[in-house]
């Protein structure tokens, strides 16, 4: 019975997994300039008419490439998720970890996202209309040097466009 779940993970594993990927192999395919050789020039012992059509300098040495990056890493959700199964022994550990890795995390993450966003907005709603955004001083300092009259609104107007900004936004809910 505990051999069942590691042949499972390890059927996954096997199918999915390179263990000796080859970066030569694996990471492009083989494209054209993959085979090319450089040009070597000749000897300028050729006739007026060859040197019309002659190739330019530049294609015949060219810039020399950049030493390639190394392999990039494999992020993908499965390989951890493998791995998550390797101490696996029942169908319980099992159930238990695609639950948490598939369902569980991605939700707390999800809720963590949205509760940072959401107090994000409120904190920069609240800038913006009590004028302490970065956005609202240079506009003052701009209307100041331009000597134009700064429009002063009282607490009460600006509670009224923020209440109708809700409303349009959320059509009028009752």
């Amino acid at each position: 019975m505990s051999s069942a779940p590691m042949n499972i993970a390890s059927a996954i594993q096997s199918a999915s997994i390179k263990r000796h990927p080859s970066p030569r192999h694996d990471l492009n395919p083989s494209t054209a300039a993959s085979s090319k050789q450089p040009v070597e020039p000749t000897s300028p012992t050729s006739s007026v008419a060859s040197n019309a059509n002659s190739i330019p300098e530049s294609a015949l040495r060219p810039t020399p490439r950049k030493k390639t990056l190394p392999p990039l890493p494999d992020m993908r959700f499965e390989q951890s998720y493998l791995a998550s199964l390797q101490g696996a022994d029942t169908y319980w550990k099992i159930a238990w970890i695609t639950g948490r890795d598939q369902v569980f995390l991605p939700l707390v993450q999800g809720m963590l996202w949205t509760l940072l966003l959401s107090g994000w907005r409120y904190w920069n709603r609240g800038a913006q209309l009590q004028g302490a955004s970065l956005g609202s001083k240079v506009r003052r300092w701009w209307w100041r040097v331009n000597n134009w009259k700064i429009p002063e609104e009282t607490q009460e107007r600006i509670s009224e466009k923020a209440g109708e900004f809700y409303t349009a936004q959320l059509g009028g809910l009752d």
